[in-house]
């Protein structure tokens, strides 16, 4: 499908939320919409205790924004709106009741590292490595900001911004604290992540849900501050800048 898909199933209080694109699961906005749709359900769900998030396949787990569409974007409205989107995700995230716990496979980009950041909790493989691309098209990664540095630190952050070009490790990512859990392969993550949620999903509900709340404390002014973010990729994003460097990215017809 040319927007990604979306699937979801819940067994045991458990739900498995998992996103796919074509183009290493980059998020178009149609995308980006169905998993806010679908947070925000989940939230609302009296069977569910836990939320896993992942991605399709073995070696990507997000490219961040799909470069097609934003290559496409015609006037400010349209581009702050597809930025909002990404603040929207992390925001639903943010305000969700429930723990969502990221299941990191494989490399994240940009957008990819904000809802990693927006995970509660967070099992990666060693090669999922990151890196924030985008200085090097002309904007910057002021949406996910928030979520990241609330993660990883100020100083990690800026770190990954200006080395817009270059990977960091996952051991790196643990280090700083973006991932909780570092595994050597998919199977051994696996195995990993259903004891942890199998132990999580026994206990006290409104123990998690004021516990999550906790986590996400002094973050309301998020749900304006994100959509302020927002605007500001937008506008850079229609800069003949950000056009050309984008040409470079553009997937092939």
């Amino acid at each position: 499908m040319i927007d990604g898909s979306l699937d979801l199933s819940i067994k045991n209080g458990i739900a498995n939320l998992q996103f796919s694109h074509h183009q290493s699961n980059a998020l178009p906005s149609v995308l980006l919409h169905k998993l806010i749709n679908t947070i925000q359900l989940l939230d609302k769900n009296a069977e569910v205790k836990i939320i896993i998030l992942q991605s399709g396949g073995a070696k990507t787990f997000c490219a961040g924004a799909s470069f097609d569409e934003l290559l496409a974007l015609k006037n400010q409205e349209e581009s702050i709106a597809f930025f909002s989107g990404f603040a929207h995700l992390l925001n639903a995230m943010r305000l969700c009741s429930k723990l969502i716990i990221g299941r990191i496979q494989g490399k994240a980009v940009g957008g990819g590292v904000g809802i990693i950041a927006a995970c509660d909790f967070t099992f990666a493989t060693e090669s999922a490595s990151i890196k924030l691309s985008e200085l090097s098209i002309g904007i910057g990664p002021f949406v996910i900001e928030p979520a990241v540095s609330r993660k990883i630190g100020l100083a990690a952050f800026s770190e990954l911004c200006l080395l817009a070009t270059t990977w960091k490790s996952a051991h790196w990512a643990k280090e700083k604290g973006l991932y909780a859990e570092v595994f050597p392969t998919l199977k051994a993550l696996d195995a990993a992540l259903v004891t942890f949620t199998k132990n999580l999903s026994t206990y006290h509900i409104l123990a998690l849900v004021e516990l999550k709340k906790v986590f996400w404390q002094n973050t309301s002014h998020w749900q304006i501050l994100l959509l302020e973010r927002a605007a500001i990729s937008g506008k850079l994003a229609l800069s003949d800048e950000t056009k050309q460097a984008l040409k470079k990215f553009k997937s092939p017809c």
